[in-house]
């Protein structure tokens, strides 16, 4: 049975068709269907049509005392004109088509700092040339979904390229800026084909039904769309999405650089994006890069304030009416998994339609084509494929190819039980991490490390010994573990110094060195031990005295193989993420009043058998 959208598409192509028929003695070209998904249509392959035009919006980002427009690109197919065929459209924004800044470490800040210090200003990098790609922005999606009957649509987003405005990174415009391109393809907003002209364009081809895509900070836009419960937006899939720049640029409380970009803030995001009109640049970059980002992020103390909650999409929620299929890598050590977790957990929560497909590797990664297929067709052409009722979470497991996840009820797997670790003592060399049914009677006392931000990880976690670290770790496993969901610790920590960076790192032992993403690491997390109590306000450490610092690690879902250990590693300055504070700063960590928390499947009798010993 059609839906009703589709019905109404059906009589609509029925008229069309009849009186093409009468005058060209020809069917139209028509999308067609199979185990619901749209097929390749050979007359869609070749013969598109490229043309690009200026959407405007409802903002004035740039003080220029006119309405922003933005830089729209739209391929389609040749029948939308010579048969007058109405087709859905896959839509994409993006910074970054007009090409992007510096990646010099003298142009980002220098992580040598310390905790609660003034940093000192980068270095201004080059400014970029404007430039654009016009008429096409670019190819990428085209070859997947014209040939099937979407058409393709591409827009900068504000301050970059052609696009009028100013790059605010999760500001306001951000998400209004797609929105108004949603609107103009719905005929609700103006689109004209020069950026001051008044000659306007018309959608005239479309449907009104738009999903859209895209992978990091392209994804992060299609979320910001969406927030703004915009008619037409049926559907998104975002990819590896930023869904909060605090969680991006900050962990619980701590200045936290993502992985690979060292001493990257907001700010430098900024200026890597910021290729718009070079005569408006001078007013963005005042107004928006010095005043209200430099102002606002506080890189002194890290905390969570009303900068960062303006730019936190869970907290924009309400409005959002689109079907969510998330996508996200649990070993994304650049936007953390955690970005796509609580924005699935929190959609599914409103009662939307949500679906998570989750894998293994890096950064990016986009679910399998059969499944973004199925979910285009489902709400943009209306067509009753029944992927509601497909399994809620897909997760291509261990060393298996990202076209062949396997499909589970739930994340986290709804089999997972939380389990509770204790410390035994040892931890400068190895100690024991230990079921808290098996735990020791006697007090295991207090164990301190020595910080040194400038041995890495992964030199922490092998070695036999070391005084800049704490490892405890599981007997070899008897049988395996999976792990589903946040592992969490709980830390009664005291320091020398009023404040020190706190972190964690959950690693599988021995460790192999290997260049698999999946082996070695499990999983990570940091904190600010001052904001032990709060996220907006911090209480500096009283030298020797304890407190209690409890967070969650990055979610995960992963398998760990028998004869593997299970390692935390709980250290200081993390070389590759927080600040480099001066050594030195002395952590006193209380292993009796210390726990590891894990999600795994099975719960306690699982750990039983794995560990070959009955827990109460």
């Amino acid at each position: 049975m059609k839906s009703p959208f589709f019905a109404s598409i059906f009589v609509v192509v029925a008229l069309v068709s009849s009186s093409r028929q009468e005058l060209l003695g020809a069917d139209p070209t028509l999308p067609t269907f199979e185990n619901g998904q749209a097929q390749v249509v050979d007359a869609f392959k070749s013969n598109w049509i490229h043309h690009d035009l200026w959407v405007e919006t409802t903002f004035d980002s740039d003080g220029d005392g006119k309405l922003d427009r933005m830089h729209v690109a739209v391929t389609r197919q040749k029948q939308t004109d010579t048969e007058q065929l109405r087709v859905p459209v896959i839509y994409q924004s993006s910074p970054y088509y007009a090409g992007m800044g510096s990646t010099n470490p003298k142009h980002m800040w220098n992580p040598r700092q310390q905790l609660g210090a003034k940093p000192s200003v980068y270095e201004t990098p080059p400014a970029i040339p404007q430039k654009s790609l016009r008429p096409v922005l670019s190819r990428e999606h085209l070859s997947q979904w014209v040939p099937r009957g979407f058409a393709v649509v591409h827009s900068s987003s504000p301050g970059t390229g052609l696009s009028h405005g100013c790059p605010t990174v999760g500001g306001d415009n951000e998400s209004l800026a797609p929105k108004a391109v949603i609107d103009w393809l719905n005929n609700r907003a103006k689109g004209f084909t020069t950026p001051d002209g008044a000659e306007l364009v018309q959608a005239y081809w479309c449907t009104g039904k738009v999903g859209m895509t895209g992978t990091s900070y392209n994804g992060t836009l299609a979320l910001a769309a969406a927030t703004t419960g915009v008619d037409g937006l049926e559907a998104i899939i975002p990819v590896a999405p930023n869904t909060s720049y605090y969680h991006y640029y900050r962990s619980n409380g701590l200045v936290r650089h993502p992985g690979g970009y060292t001493g990257e803030d907001i700010d430098v995001l900024y200026d890597f994006i910021n290729s718009g009109n070079p005569d408006r640049r001078d007013y963005c970059d005042c107004n928006v890069r010095d005043k209200e980002m430099r102002q606002g992020f506080d890189r002194s103390n890290g905390d969570y304030n009303s900068f960062w909650a303006n730019r936190d999409y869970i907290n924009d929620l309400g409005p959002m009416k689109a079907a969510l299929l998330m996508s996200h890598a649990f070993n994304d050590w650049n936007v953390m998994p955690e970005h796509s977790i609580r924005i699935y957990s929190s959609v599914k929560a409103k009662g939307l339609p949500t679906q998570l497909f989750m894998h293994q590797g890096g950064h990016g990664g986009q679910p399998p084509i059969k499944q973004m297929n199925r979910w285009f067709t489902r709400y943009l052409f209306g067509i009753e494929n029944g992927v509601e009722a497909d399994s809620q979470a897909w997760i291509v497991r261990e060393g298996n190819r990202m076209g062949k996840p396997t499909d589970y009820d739930d994340y986290p797997n709804p089999d997972a039980e939380e389990v509770d670790f204790r410390l035994t003592q040892g931890g400068t060399n190895t100690g024991g991490l230990i079921p808290d049914g098996l735990s020791l009677v006697q007090p295991q006392g207090i164990e301190s490390l020595v910080d040194d931000h400038s041995v890495a990880g992964p030199e922490l976690a092998k070695a036999k010994s070391s005084r800049h670290r704490l490892l405890f770790a599981t007997v070899p496993l008897k049988e395996s573990i999976h792990i589903s969901g946040s592992a969490r610790v709980s830390i009664r920590m005291a320091c020398n110094k009023p404040a020190a960076c706190l972190s964690v790192w959950l690693v599988s032992l021995p460790w192999t060195d290997s260049q698999r993403i999946t082996d070695d690491v499990i999983t990570r997390g940091w904190a600010d031990p001052q904001n032990a109590r709060s996220l907006t306000e911090e209480e500096s450490l009283v030298p020797g005295e304890f407190r209690v610092v409890s967070f969650d690690l990055q979610p995960d879902d992963q398998i760990i193989l028998a004869g593997e250990q299970i390692g935390l590693m709980i250290f200081s300055s993390d070389h590759d993420f927080t600040l480099w504070p001066e050594p030195g700063t002395e952590l006193s960590v209380d292993l009796d009043a210390t726990k590891l928390t894990l999600p795994i499947v099975g719960g306690v009798s699982q750990i039983s058998t794995s560990f070959g010993a009955a827990l109460p």
